[in-house]
């Protein structure tokens, strides 16, 4: 099956789901005694998803986990947008970095395939700024956007090193979205010359079925730009509750956050209506993923959360429904328990 041009996930490509997915080999867990119930409620969703899930949901308040596969490595696809985007508001409070930087916009700076930068903004004559930019790289996955930020901070190598400062090792940023888009369907990415709006929608379309299969099986076996669900969990506790980011940056990052436009039917799916959900997600072929910070009821705490799914054979909504299922548990989990 060839993959065409949309408007979905992290590339901008609906993707077929016959890959070689990897059945659920080990199972862990750790939960709060009294609740032996919620392994087998993690379990099914897991198994439904066609592939390997991994999970990690914290109580940011109290420090109480529930864990599923939460050292092992997944691809982050455009999740990895949000370690970029916590790079750059860290040099913004650090005044290396402003919101208010203007941008202008090159030809060459365009990403595959139909971004909304690209059919909003005339290229080579527009400018934007870098505020504009964070809100499009999350809200839409903007993939434009999100390189010309990568670009700003100074590249994927500064993203990790950033990550390592805050003792987070298991998440290395590797690539940029071009990168990544081309390496998903085995071709090699051509020279800067050749980049430009509507320049690659036949190169990635001309590759055959085949050798888009093996080159996303490949993809989702790389270890560049991965990371476990405890090092994403990590991160997104550190953004909540140690002070990671002035106060003001914070209430920026997670309002953006909130006006996610995507996977509305992962981790937001099942919960009661108006429940605010801050997150990121990132798809590819047989990648399904969301991530993020569920405020619970009462004021009863907030709930780091990420769930990554890799290997998946069923479709992208039987995957959205299991990372519901999952997140309509932790929900359950933690709000029972005060």
């Amino acid at each position: 099956m060839s993959a065409s041009p949309g408007a979905y996930g992290w590339t901008g490509v609906r993707f077929p789901h016959a890959l070689a997915g990897h059945m659920i080999s080990s199972f862990s867990i750790i939960v709060a005694p009294g609740r032996p119930a919620v392994e087998q409620e993690l379990v099914n969703p897991a198994k439904a998803s066609g592939g390997e899930m991994g999970f990690a949901a914290m109580h940011i308040e109290t420090g109480r986990r529930i864990t599923m596969k939460a050292s092992e490595r997944f691809p982050m696809a455009s999740t990895y947008k949000l370690p970029i985007a916590i790079h750059l508001l860290m040099l913004i409070d650090e005044g290396k970095e402003q919101l208010e930087h203007i941008i202008k916009l090159e030809p060459k700076d365009t990403r595959p395939v139909g971004v909304p930068l690209s059919d909003e903004f005339k290229f080579g004559d527009s400018d934007i700024s870098v505020s504009d930019l964070l809100g499009m790289m999350l809200t839409v996955s903007d993939n434009t956007a999100s390189d010309l930020i990568l670009r700003l901070v100074g590249g994927p190598q500064a993203v990790t090193a950033r990550m390592r400062s805050l003792g987070i090792e298991d998440m290395s940023i590797d690539r940029s979205t071009i990168e990544h888009v081309f390496d998903m369907f085995g071709v090699p990415l051509p020279p800067e010359s050749e980049w430009g709006p509507g320049r690659y929608v036949n190169v990635l379309t001309s590759v055959p079925p085949d050798k888009q299969r093996a080159a996303a099986v490949q993809y989702a076996c790389d270890p560049r730009d991965t990371s476990t669900p405890d090092a994403m969990a990590s991160l997104l506790v550190h953004v909540c509750g140690k002070n990671l980011l002035k106060p003001k940056t914070t209430k920026l990052l997670l309002g953006i956050m909130r006006r996610c436009q995507t996977g509305e039917a992962r981790l937001k799916g099942l919960l009661p209506a108006g429940t605010e959900v801050a997150h990121k997600t990132g798809t590819a072929r047989g990648i399904i993923n969301d991530v993020g910070v569920i405020t619970l009821p009462n004021g009863a705490g907030h709930v780091a959360i990420v769930v990554f799914i890799k290997g998946s054979k069923s479709s992208v909504a039987q995957c959205e429904h299991s990372i519901a299922e999952v997140a309509q548990n932790a929900y359950q989990y933690f709000l029972s328990r005060p």
